[in-house]
């Protein structure tokens, strides 16, 4: 998956900022592109320079508009050319999480081959929304392996995050992940609590007969929070299908 151009990035950016801030910006390239090593001072002042403001570009439909910081940041990696892979790691490390965020975001504009899954893989390991967010645009899309991918759609269902948010998700939806997701379903049911909606268009997309069927059982529970949380997400599925 592509993703935002850098293009259409820088374009956005521009036009958003001001003389002083777009001056500020232009140093900063400049100094990037001379000295690798410069990153290291210019790329944490971005958003105290060209603000945070949202930017008209997104990765994805349902994804989140680029900040002006995050695109400022991404023009400065790209900026590294091939040198980028000697900064990134480091730049990750010690980043806060609007610099993390920045450049999981960026990972699909610069020449990181697959070495950026090691950084996609971290933000996946915590707890923080708009992290895990960032980690799953297209470099991720590209580059997770399917074990990893399904563990990351499921990471998102557990912390309520819209699988909108998830670029490419129809391109890597298959059988297993289905599978899990029904699975999971179930858990919510018989813990008789609601089952999130946006899972049951990837379930219907590989229907796995076994975790449907046991899902329908809970019909016949004998707890009655088991049968009313069965109730209602079989109902929700059958308006959702219908609405397909």
């Amino acid at each position: 998956m592509n993703g935002v151009s850098l293009a259409d990035l820088t374009g956005s950016l521009r036009a958003k900022l001001g003389s002083a801030a777009a001056g500020w910006l232009d140093d900063a390239l400049a100094a990037v592109a001379s000295d690798a090593r410069a990153v290291r001072t210019w790329f944490p002042a971005a958003a105290r320079k060209v603000g945070t403001a949202p930017l008209d570009v997104r990765d994805h439909e349902g994804a989140a508009p680029w900040g002006a910081d995050e695109a400022a940041r991404a023009v400065m990696l790209v900026a590294l050319g091939t040198r980028v892979s000697q900064e990134i790691e480091d730049l990750y490390r010690y980043g806060d999480a609007a610099e993390r965020r920045a450049i999981l975001r960026s990972l699909h504009l610069v020449p990181v081959g697959d070495a950026g899954t090691a950084l996609v893989l971290d933000a996946l390991r915590t707890n923080d929304e708009r992290l895990v967010a960032a980690s799953l645009g297209p470099y991720a899309v590209d580059h997770l392996d399917d074990n990893s991918f399904r563990h990351a759609v499921l990471k998102c269902v557990f912390m309520g995050l819209p699988l909108a948010r998830i670029a490419g998700l129809d391109t890597r939806a298959d059988a297993e992940l289905a599978r899990m997701l029904a699975a999971y379903a179930h858990e919510r049911v018989a813990a008789g609590r609601d089952v999130p909606s946006d899972v049951w268009p990837l379930i219907d997309r590989f229907p796995p007969e076994a975790e449907l069927a046991a899902l329908a059982d809970e019909l016949h529970a004998d707890a009655d929070g088991r049968r009313r949380a069965a109730e209602a997400a079989l109902a929700q599925h059958a308006a959702i299908r219908g609405r397909s």
